[in-house]
């Protein structure tokens, strides 16, 4: 199966059809008169679908048990055509696209097979995506938006050469993968003036992303949440909370980050933890989804 350890659980939506042509009129009069022999063919086949939404990772390998929130079932008879619409709902942290067509395809075999007695002309036409959401459909909405940002590593131990920054290079890595362009890294020491001087340095119109790396642990050196917190304009506690949510589901540790989150002038800013674990984490836990507040801050200054 393929690794999805690193995604964080949203809400993930999918819409399936399924097409089943019968031969002859006969055949949509007795289903819509209750004519059929083996019964009521869409109360069967909506059963069967529910039960194929539920079981498709027991049958497809590649697809993760996850849980089911909702499924909805619904028919529409175009002529000769009888169109079968499976709606599937979940919190996880991958798609339920293959499981609403399972569905679809179960329904539309359990319709087969009902009516193959009174006409041996059935056809299952096509069975397709309609719609999805959620996931990376969702993120493709942040993306090549034109973002500049700035990467300020704080390490008394980099900045001497003491030891090689790795947290900052793969926060930069991962911003660029967003089509997000980082002009400004610098690698500087745990020391209030010198953080005090990058935010000022790189809070303009300019960058609209700031990211601190480092600093933000219980060590007396931490200090980078204490002196960014006083410079904000508007603290944003969600973010890190998501943030230290996510981490703390992989690592106990991770309650100890102090990080902090905020707007100052119209400058996203965010401080993450100086290991690379630690950094890549925090990544992977608030983007792309972070930057609609940069979304909100150009609506507000074009008066949206």
């Amino acid at each position: 199966m393929v690794n999805i350890t690193h995604k964080s659980n949203t809400l993930r939506k999918a819409t399936a059809e399924a097409t089943v042509l019968v031969s002859k009129q006969e055949t949509i009069n007795a289903i819509e008169h209750g004519k059929v022999p083996k019964g009521d063919v869409f109360s069967f086949a909506k059963v069967a679908a529910l039960f194929g939404v539920k079981k498709t990772s027991e049958l497809i390998p590649d697809c993760h048990p996850l849980p089911i929130e909702y499924t909805d079932v619904r028919y529409t008879i175009n002529g000769l055509q009888i169109v079968i619409e499976v709606e599937v709902h979940t919190i996880y942290k991958t798609g339920v696209e293959v499981e609403a067509m399972h569905g679809a395809s179960i329904a539309a075999l359990t319709l087969y097979d009902m009516l193959k007695p009174i006409d041996k002309q059935v056809e299952i036409q096509h069975i397709r995506l309609k719609s999805k959401t959620g996931g990376k459909t969702d993120k493709k909405l942040y993306l090549e938006k034109n973002l500049q940002a700035a990467v300020i590593v704080c390490s008394d131990t980099v900045s001497a050469n003491k030891a090689e920054d790795k947290a900052g290079i793969a926060v930069i890595e991962a911003l660029q993968k967003l089509h997000v362009q980082v002009p400004v890294y610098k690698v500087i020491p745990d020391e209030t003036n010198a953080i005090q001087e990058q935010v000022s340095a790189n809070t303009h119109d300019g960058i609209q992303l700031l990211i601190m790396v480092g600093g933000t642990g219980v060590s007396l050196r931490d200090i980078t949440p204490d002196t960014v917190k006083p410079l904000l304009d508007r603290e944003l506690d969600g973010v890190m909370e998501t943030a230290r949510r996510y981490g703390q589901e992989r690592m106990p540790y991770a309650m100890l980050s102090r990080s902090v989150a905020g707007l100052i002038n119209q400058t996203l800013v965010l401080t993450f933890p100086g290991s690379l674990s630690g950094a890549t984490e925090y990544m992977e836990a608030l983007f792309p989804q972070v930057l609609h507040a940069l979304d909100v801050i150009a609506g507000d200054r074009h008066g949206l």
